[in-house]
């Protein structure tokens, strides 16, 4: 709910800071003083269009913030932690500023923000009644959700709504792979010849490099034959090989040993280089034994090769891309062979959930049925109490020709406020007050399900007098019960009825003319309702007045 508005160098305003409180809280004033500005300004806060106009003279911007309490919105929260917003303590900061030159500017929890995510916060925190503007009910979502929530459906309805979605999921995927098999049938011939032809090259894995080695080996096999014949002679069995000429070395090394016996350790490092050169010779002998000269075997590997090149050339750049076409075709060909039994498994199930949906629809349309009659019997009744005579409010429940994600009706309210005229919409009516007033009238029926915390009635006490002031006091003060409820009045019956209580007033002194606002209580609140009932605040019967309506609204 709305904690705190700050309003600076708005209009006439110079700078005003409004703590409101739970409960009824109204706003009262001569005329003239800028109470319907307060409400503009804080229009304005929940996203509506701005205008440089509003800047007060002389100033080059205006400042509009509201301090926002979401402990009792979890979804808020989590849709601002969606839009990338810190809410720390559940507090929610909306900002906005105007400039007489340049671009205006919004932030949400000190992080720039665009009207467009302010107007989706502030139509789920604020519902704004007198100027057609943030009037949730208006809309037709807005409207078929209070229904189902008036009829104990909400539950009902986001079954039909995921009913709905998991149908068009399986008919979407039937439509898939009817499509798929479809292509696939019209590709089966080379589908198949493809996976055929890779499937009979017996291609594996990291063959072609193997190959490639081997080929080269063939090739190069009397050079090789000769090079390790010549080295293995050279170093290990040739009559003076370097393993005979190391020989040789060992009575030296000995020699230098016992002259100075620091050098034995040379001695160790001949012995390796002995085994060493031992075992080059060995291996040298080994590998010579390997090399074949076969060309029969050679030009295998070249068709080998070869083929493999060529299927590189038709399927893909490497081998692991033939292998993997082949596999992409054995797919398709497979998935052509069970789609059949596929598209039946997914029509058997899409037809369940039909069933099911059908039978969560039906259910919703009458408890809609239902919950329509009473709210139009609820509302109804109220709105003579509310000075709309002949006055008459509707649920439309239009049926669809399908069934949709909401149901198989669509949802609007009417009403007339005038006898001899058919309902039509909400957002028809002229009056502001009679706008304001019908909101009331459906907010007092509304009151147990209608979820947004805070509502701002400006002009609902316009043709507003005698009885039926009461009448809207009294609703006014029983909606507060359970929402945050903001009033512009020029009604005592109204003001006696609040838990707080706000004047406006403006102020002559200096150079230029400032609205104030100010908190009342005891005798200031007194004179207040004596000013607002047309006595003088100063004397005794209309002070006595006063007192009177304040013992009257608290009993």
């Amino acid at each position: 709910m709305l904690r705190e508005l700050r309003i600076r160098n708005f209009a006439v305003i110079d700078e005003v800071r409004l703590e409101v409180e739970p409960g009824l809280t109204v706003l009262s004033g001569e005329t003239g003083a800028g109470k319907s500005i307060v409400v503009e300004a804080l229009s304005l806060l929940l996203g509506e269009r701005a205008s440089s106009d509003l800047v007060r003279q002389g100033e080059e911007r205006a400042l509009v913030e509201g301090s926002f309490d979401l402990a009792s919105r979890p979804e808020l929260i989590e849709r601002c932690v969606d839009a990338g917003l810190e809410v720390e303590d559940d507090w929610l900061i909306v900002r906005r500023e105007l400039q007489r030159a340049g671009r205006n500017r919004v932030w949400v929890n000190g992080s720039a923000a665009t009207a467009g995510l302010i107007r989706e916060l502030g139509a789920a925190l604020v519902d704004l009644h007198g100027q057609h503007e943030h009037q949730a009910l208006l809309g037709r979502t807005a409207q078929r959700r209070i229904l189902d929530a008036y009829a104990g459906a909400d539950d009902l309805a986001q079954q039909v709504e995921t009913s709905f979605r998991q149908l068009a999921s399986l008919r979407a995927h039937i439509e898939l792979v009817r499509r798929r098999a479809a292509e696939a049938l019209e590709r089966s011939d080379y589908l198949r010849f493809k996976a055929e032809e890779i499937a009979a090259a017996n291609l594996q894995s990291g063959e072609e490099e193997r190959l490639t080695a081997e080929a080269r080996r063939l090739a190069n096999s009397e050079e090789l034959l000769t090079l390790a014949s010549t080295l293995h002679e050279s170093a290990y069995e040739g009559e003076g090989s370097l393993v005979d000429q190391l020989g040789a070395l060992r009575k030296m090394l000995d020699d230098l040993a016992s002259i100075d016996p620091e050098t034995r350790s040379f001695a160790e490092l001949y012995q390796a280089a002995v085994h060493a050169l031992q075992e080059l010779g060995r291996r040298l002998g080994d590998y010579r034994g390997t090399v074949e000269h076969d060309p029969d075997r050679l030009e295998s590997v070249r068709a080998r090769l070869d083929l493999i090149f060529r299927l590189k050339g038709k399927y893909g750049g490497s081998l692991e891309d033939v292998l993997a076409v082949g596999e992409a075709a054995r797919a398709e060909l497979d998935q052509l062979e069970t789609s059949d039994a596929e598209v039946a498994r997914l029509e058997q199930e899409a037809e369940a959930t039909e069933r099911d949906l059908d039978a969560l629809a039906e259910e919703l349309s009458g408890r809609r049925r239902e919950a329509a009659a009473r709210l139009r019997e609820a509302v109804g009744r109220l709105l003579p109490e509310l000075g709309m005579e002949g006055g008459r409010f509707e649920v439309r429940l239009t049926p669809l020709e399908t069934t949709g994600p909401s149901g198989r009706e669509d949802v609007e309210f009417l009403v007339t406020l005038n006898p001899g005229f058919e309902p039509g919409p909400l957002a028809r009516i002229a009056s502001g007050g009679e706008m304001s007033r019908l909101m009331l009238a459906l907010k007092s029926a509304l009151v147990e399900v209608d979820d947004v915390p805070s509502l701002v009635f400006d002009e609902i006490d316009a043709g507003v007098g005698g009885e039926v002031a009461h009448r809207v006091a009294e609703l006014l003060a029983r909606v507060a019960r359970r929402h945050q409820v903001f009033v512009v009045t020029h009604l005592a019956q109204i003001a006696a009825r609040a838990d707080s209580h706000l004047q406006v007033h403006k102020s002559l002194g200096g150079e230029r003319p400032a609205t104030r606002v100010t908190a009342l209580d005891g005798d200031d609140r007194v004179r207040e309702l004596a000013r607002m009932l047309g006595g003088d605040p100063a004397s005794d019967v209309s002070r006595s007045h006063a007192l009177e309506l304040l013992g009257a609204a608290r009993t």
